[in-house]
């Protein structure tokens, strides 16, 4: 029986997960988390196989716990199930640890085959994440400037570039509007722009968003 303990800061995710995976006669819910904090406490006592574990959390990101997890050198087999970009945050998330990507936009039957793929020590990406992940190996020095963000600042960029404001930005990262301010003069200045409209064209260019 495969062990999962699902870490995300939406209530109605983890149902939802959670009634996936339950369909599975190999998987059991072990445990559920809210954030990195309530991570690390439930990590303590329940064992488990499997972390399902959402990007955008209050407070410590889940790229942040990743890192932790990492260093700390856990067994633990991580798959990141993310509503940002797999052409970006797929090999971001690999580079820190983590053994698979799954977007919240695919079928749940991909879910299924993710964490049966983790559990059993294989790492799980799309073919286009191989094809990115041979590219950037092929050439190292053909990266694009966003790479070198931090994970907040590469959130703020996303985001804003998704048409969202400051203030619902700072409220969903758990920040002040002050801080996510910080966070896009570092960005523009990193990437060379000027305004939030050369972000977003910039974003829209890089496939960081979707345009429609």
């Amino acid at each position: 029986m495969i062990k999962v303990v699902i870490c995300d800061d939406h209530a109605a995710t983890r149902r939802g997960i959670r009634e996936i995976l339950n369909e599975a006669v190999d998987i059991q819910i072990a445990g559920e988390a809210a954030s990195s904090g309530e991570l690390r406490q439930l990590l303590r006592t329940t064992p488990c196989d499997v972390l399902l574990l959402d990007l955008s959390l209050p407070g410590r990101s889940g790229l942040e716990a990743l890192s932790d997890l990492t260093a700390a050198e856990s067994q633990l087999k991580v798959l990141v199930f993310s509503m940002y970009p797999e052409e970006q945050y797929a090999i971001r998330c690999l580079r820190a640890g983590a053994q698979g990507y799954v977007a919240k936009s695919a079928e749940p039957k991909e879910l299924v085959a993710a964490t049966r793929a983790v559990a059993q020590g294989r790492k799980y990406v799309t073919a286009a994440v191989t094809q990115m992940l041979a590219n950037s190996v092929s050439r190292p020095s053909a990266e694009e400037a966003h790479s070198e963000l931090s994970e907040r600042e590469l959130q703020t960029l996303v985001m804003i570039a998704s048409g969202r404001r400051l203030t619902d930005i700072a409220k969903e990262l758990s920040l002040s509007p002050k801080t996510v301010s910080i966070y896009r003069t570092r960005v523009l200045e990193k990437l060379g722009l000027s305004n939030t409209s050369e972000l977003m064209v910039y974003a829209i260019r890089h496939q960081l968003v979707e345009h429609h």
